[in-house]
């Protein structure tokens, strides 16, 4: 099961395992990682990121599968 994950708690996640901030545009940052993979994330205010683009941004920008990603963010988080 996905983790309920605010914008900028994935983007600690992302900086943490590689990713840098390449840009930002109002509520949205671009991020690279070293091996050529992007990806953009919302920063709403209060606002979790929805399930689907979490999804997304899991299976497509980072090519990982939902248990590699849920295994990550537990040990990055400390669980």
């Amino acid at each position: 099961m996905l983790p309920v994950i605010p914008g900028k708690e994935l983007i600690a996640f992302l900086e943490h395992t590689g990713f840098s901030i390449i840009r930002q545009k109002g509520s949205h940052v671009r991020m690279k990682s070293d091996d050529g993979r992007y990806t953009t994330v919302p920063i709403h205010a209060g606002e979790d990121l929805p399930k689907g683009l979490l999804r997304k941004i899991i299976r497509e920008d980072l090519e990982m599968t939902l248990e590699e990603f849920s295994e990550a963010y537990r040990k990055f988080k400390g669980n």
